[in-house]
């Protein structure tokens, strides 16, 4: 059951004209808004004016939830989205939740009561409480990274990227590969991009393929891969993102493996580091530039009441360089 205003200010022990006072960005005791921050969140309260009164003044503001911010991908498409918003007289507010659910759900409430016009929400995963979170605040928000029904959303073609990867290995004679994935729940990376893989490797016939699972961190991607290469020896270990790869480079450097000659490693993502180590990390180069630019035009329009296409998905392209030897 939704709570009312007289709710939150009984439960917080102060007026209802308090509560109402720091809804409205008035000026309340430290003590008293921090009780009732902590209620608010508690039972994830949004007023029911809240739609009404965007319609009536709208802000010039977009927020935009991230799950990370020491990503080259967060922060390649955060910088497209603020040149965008800026071209555009928008200004953008970043919320980091470090990876961690909850606080995506608090970020999305959080933006709604500072009465931003939308919301772009980089998530790993889509709960039905993000759903039901999108519902409460009323106002536009856009999905970037993953898709879902309910969303406006705008992917890159993970399925495409994952494709494309495993034809050109195959191409290259590699027979005994590792692709070392991550979690499922993320379903853009652990998904789409492993399926289209396996069905590029399904086209071949005779390939031998292990599929592991590690993390986005290339500490976590270092162990991993020390387990496999001491349990197997593949010609190619495919690594579902650009760190996942480097984590392999690391650990066949330390091991004294050489790369191509011993074992080739590939990526996805195209980050700028991949083209100045050596050698030089095959990829599938993702725009994430031109997504966060994409992302903050999708958003302003969604604001405005016009129209956009339920899901965008953006090229990528596969990049071949030295780390990837033809057998």
């Amino acid at each position: 059951m939704n709570k009312t205003i007289s709710d939150i200010a009984q439960m917080a022990g102060v007026a209802k004209s308090t509560v109402s006072r720091f809804l409205n960005g008035g000026s309340v005791s430290e003590d008293t808004r921090q009780k009732i921050e902590r209620i608010i969140k508690q039972y994830n309260y949004v007023p029911n004016t809240f739609a009404q009164s965007l319609k009536a003044k709208k802000t010039s503001i977009i927020g935009t939830v991230v799950p990370r911010l020491d990503s080259f991908a967060t922060s390649q498409t955060l910088i497209g989205i603020d040149e965008e918003l800026r071209s555009n007289q928008y200004q953008m507010l970043i919320a980091n939740t470090s990876q961690d659910m909850q606080r995506e759900i608090d970020a999305i409430y959080d933006f709604a009561r500072q009465k931003v016009s939308g919301i772009i929400l980089l998530a790993a995963e889509v709960t039905e409480a993000h759903l039901k979170a999108v519902e409460d605040i009323g106002i536009p928000v856009l999905l970037v990274g993953q898709q879902h029904e309910q969303l406006h959303s705008l992917v890159h073609n993970d399925d495409q990227a994952g494709y494309e990867m495993g034809r050109y290995v195959v191409g290259q004679g590699h027979r005994k590969i590792v692709y070392m994935g991550v979690s499922e729940k993320d379903q853009a990376v652990g998904i789409h991009r492993k399926q289209g893989f396996q069905r590029a490797i399904a086209e071949c016939g005779d390939c031998e393929v292990k599929y592991y699972e590690t993390s986005f961190k290339m500490s976590e991607a270092i162990i991993t891969a020390e387990a496999i290469l001491k349990e197997i020896t593949p010609t190619i270990i495919v690594g579902a993102t650009d760190n996942i790869a480097l984590g392999v480079m690391k650990i066949a450097f330390s091991n004294k493996i050489r790369i191509p000659q011993e074992l080739s490693v590939t990526g996805f993502g195209g980050y700028d580091i991949t083209e100045m180590i050596h050698p030089t990390l095959t990829t599938v180069k993702y725009h994430y530039l031109q997504a966060g630019k994409v992302a903050a035009n999708h958003i302003i329009r969604l604001v405005k009441g016009e129209s956009v296409e339920e899901r965008t998905t953006l090229d990528v392209e596969l990049i071949p360089r030295e780390s990837v030897d033809k057998l």
